[in-house]
C-alpha cells in the first residue's frame, strides 16, 4: 500500500486534530487505528493516555511532529505498535520488547490466570519454557512472591530482555536463563508446575503472512509436524522434570486442543482438559503427571 504522511498544515493542529489525522492514515492498516494513533502520539510526547483527554487542544513542537509523522509511516508499514514503543503491557505491567520476541497478547493472561487459580499454595516450583519477554513467568511472580520462578529461552536476546525485564520489574529473583527446552535444566531437579507457550503454527500457515506475525520471529512462531513438535517434545520431557502430581500447561493454536490433549493422554498424563480465550476459541490445555 502506499504510504500517505501528516500534511505539514498540520503543525501546529491540536493533539485531538492529530489524532484524528493519524486516525485517518491508519484505518486501511489497523483494526484499531485511533488507539494506535494516541499510542503513537503520546509515546512521542512522554504522557500516558490520559493526557489526550485532559489536554485535547494542547499543541507540539516541530520535531515532535516529526517524530509523530515518522512513527505513523512505520504503522502505515504493518510494523506492530509493540516494537514502535519498544513498550507493551502485559498482565497490567509494562513488558519491553523487540523484534527478537513475541508480542505478549492478551490470551495468554487465560494461561497466568488459570495457573493461579489451580496452585494457591504460597510455596511451589514452576518453570517456564520459551519465556521470551518474561510476560508468564514475571506475571505469576509477581502475584506469588514465594514461588521459585525458573524461565528460559533458546534466544540469548529473548534471555537478555527478559532479565532486563526482570529488573525493570523488581523481579529479579526470577531464574532466567538460555537453554534449548530442557537441555540446561539441571537433572533430578522437579518441577511442579511447567507452562509453555511453544511455537505452534504450522509453516504454510497464510496467517503467517498477515498482521502483526509478519515482523515477529519466525523461530518462535513455527513448528514442524503440522505446529505441533514443540509441544510432543516438551510433553515428551517435562515427564522427567515434573513433580508427581505436578501440572503441565500449554497455549497452542485454537484448532488445537483435541490434538494437544492426545498427546498428553498418550505420553501417560492425566486429566487433560482445554480452557477457552476471552474470544471462545481453545487456547489452554493442562493435564497432570501422576506416577
Amino acid at each position: 500500500m502506499s504510504i500517505n504522511t501528516l500534511p505539514i498544515s498540520l503543525v501546529n493542529a491540536p493533539l485531538a486534530r492529530l489524532v484524528e489525522q493519524g486516525e485517518v492514515l491508519l484505518s486501511e492498516t489497523s483494526d484499531s487505528a485511533k488507539l494506535d494513533a494516541q499510542v503513537l502520539l503520546c509515546h512521542v510526547l512522554g504522557k500516558e493516555l490520559s493526557y489526550l483527554h485532559t489536554w485535547p487542544e494542547k499543541t507540539i513542537a516541530d520535531g515532535v511532529f516529526g517524530q509523530y509523522a515518522r512513527l505513523l509511516a512505520r504503522r502505515q508499514n504493518g510494523e506492530p505498535v509493540a516494537y514502535i514503543t519498544g513498550i507493551r503491557e502485559f498482565w497490567s505491567l509494562p513488558f519491553r520488547v523487540s523484534p527478537a520476541t513475541l508480542i505478549p497478547r492478551p490470551d495468554t493472561e487465560v494461561l497466568v490466570e488459570l495457573v493461579l487459580a489451580e496452585h494457591t499454595q504460597e510455596q511451589l516450583s514452576c518453570l517456564d519454557l520459551g519465556t521470551g519477554t518474561g510476560a508468564i513467568a514475571l506475571a505469576l511472580a509477581s502475584e506469588q512472591p514465594g514461588w521459585q520462578m525458573d524461565a528460559l529461552d533458546f534466544n540469548p536476546e529473548a534471555v537478555a530482555l527478559a532479565r532486563e525485564n526482570a529488573r525493570q520489574l523488581k523481579l529479579e529473583r526470577v531464574n532466567i536463563y538460555q537453554s534449548d527446552w530442557f537441555c540446561q535444566v539441571p537433572e533430578g531437579k522437579k518441577f511442579e508446575v511447567i507452562v509453555s507457550n511453544p511455537p505452534y503454527i504450522d509453516g504454510e500457515d497464510k496467517h503467517l503472512n498477515e498482521g502483526d506475525v509478519r515482523f515477529e520471529p519466525e523461530t518462535a512462531l513455527v513448528a514442524a509436524e503440522n505446529g505441533l513438535a514443540d509441544i510432543i517434545a516438551i510433553a515428551d520431557r517435562a515427564r522427567d522434570y515434573l513433580a508427581a502430581g505436578g501440572s503441565l500447561y500449554f497455549e497452542h493454536g485454537f484448532e488445537q486442543g483435541a490434538q494437544v490433549r492426545q498427546i498428553l493422554t498418550g505420553l501417560g498424563y492425566s486429566n487433560a482438559a482445554t480452557m477457552k480465550d476471552y474470544a471462545g476459541n481453545d487456547r489452554i490445555t493442562r493435564a497432570n503427571w501422576i506416577i
